[in-house]
């Protein structure tokens, strides 16, 4: 008899360091054992998935909008793709910071995947910062995000004042049911063996907020723009849901960007979140801003460079484009 594979939702905000915190896992995880990571991207071009893979991670991504929309198809293929082709030890399901967790919860302790998997905890990464913006604590999402969570964790703590952990500590006294486990990390330092508390049933604020406000499926079953269509060079892709808006581009190995002046562009850009995966002349440097912090590592290879902005205006794609055509070494 097959042994249910460990799964783990690995759950937060938009830019609370989610990619961040797995990386930290799959760094941890035990010697000798295969990780899996599903993972699904508001935005169209899918950046994350690249950082994974250098991790070591088997990966399939999702991108493009809600990883359960449309009946849950382009999950549930993602998902027996994995565990069909990988058979991982563990699985670990990172949903887009913009997603509700209701649906993707009730497709992975359903009956198709009943002895597939064994859902254990549902972790909840928050930055305490966020705890004194209404545009956070007011959102539907935000909340549900907490209230299902059996592991709540403080992320960026070496960023957090001490009105930010009054906060924090409110929301933690005030969740019921208690919460399995608190703690508070930097960086993304989860401990591997938080993964292993015990999954609860927990009431949701908001439940039915899926169906009635559901984001946009993806515009493919499983990847989008996995490669570049033959003959292009360069494709841009945009989607807009809950508020928010996004534009990526992927361009081909050739495209050679200039670090110095591309880190410089970073900084300067006005969006709520920025990622991308780079290749310039002083090597492949994968970039992850918010907050106007950009933070910056080094990766091994990369097929193509990707970059995606996400913010809650409209973003100018054409001026942007401009631009990052501009940098170009």
């Amino acid at each position: 008899m097959t042994t249910a594979v460990p799964t783990n939702i690995i759950t937060g905000f938009l830019g609370v360091g989610k990619t961040t915190a797995i990386q930290h896992l799959l760094r941890h995880k035990p010697a000798g054992e295969t990780w899996a990571v599903l993972v699904n991207e508001f935005g169209e071009v899918g950046i994350d998935g690249a950082l994974l893979r250098d991790g070591g991670a088997r990966v399939r991504e999702v991108p493009g909008g809600c990883i359960c929309c449309v009946a849950g198809l382009p999950m549930t293929v993602a998902l027996n793709q994995l565990l069909g082709r990988e058979r991982p030890d563990r699985l670990l399901i990172e949903p887009t910071g913009l997603g509700h967790p209701a649906q993707i919860m009730s497709t992975l302790t359903g009956p198709f995947y009943q002895q597939v998997l064994d859902v254990r905890a549902t972790v909840t990464l928050v930055d305490p910062r966020k705890l004194a913006d209404s545009r956070y604590t007011d959102n539907e999402h935000f909340q549900d995000q907490i209230a299902i969570a059996d592991v709540l964790i403080a992320n960026k703590q070496d960023l957090c004042a001490q009105s930010d952990w009054t906060r924090w500590e409110a929301l933690a006294a005030g969740a019921s049911p208690p919460k399995a486990l608190v703690e508070r990390v930097r960086q993304g330092a989860i401990d591997p063996a938080w993964l292993e508390c015990p999954r609860s049933e927990r009431p949701l604020h908001h439940p039915h907020l899926h169906q009635n406000n559901p984001l946009k499926a993806p515009t493919a079953p499983v990847e989008t723009l996995a490669f570049l269509p033959d003959g292009e060079v360069m494709a841009r892709r945009v989607n807009q849901g809950q508020g928010h808006f996004s534009v990526g581009w992927v361009f081909t190995p050739d495209w050679e960007f200039d670090y110095d002046r591309l880190f410089s562009w970073l900084n300067g850009l006005s969006v709520a979140r920025v990622k991308a995966v780079m290749i310039t002349g002083d090597g492949i440097f994968s970039f992850n801003g918010q907050d106007d912090v950009v933070s910056v590592s080094e990766l091994d290879e990369t097929p193509d460079s990707r970059i995606e902005l996400i913010d809650d205006k409209p973003i100018d794609a054409d001026d942007v484009e401009r631009t990052l055509k501009s940098l170009v070494a």
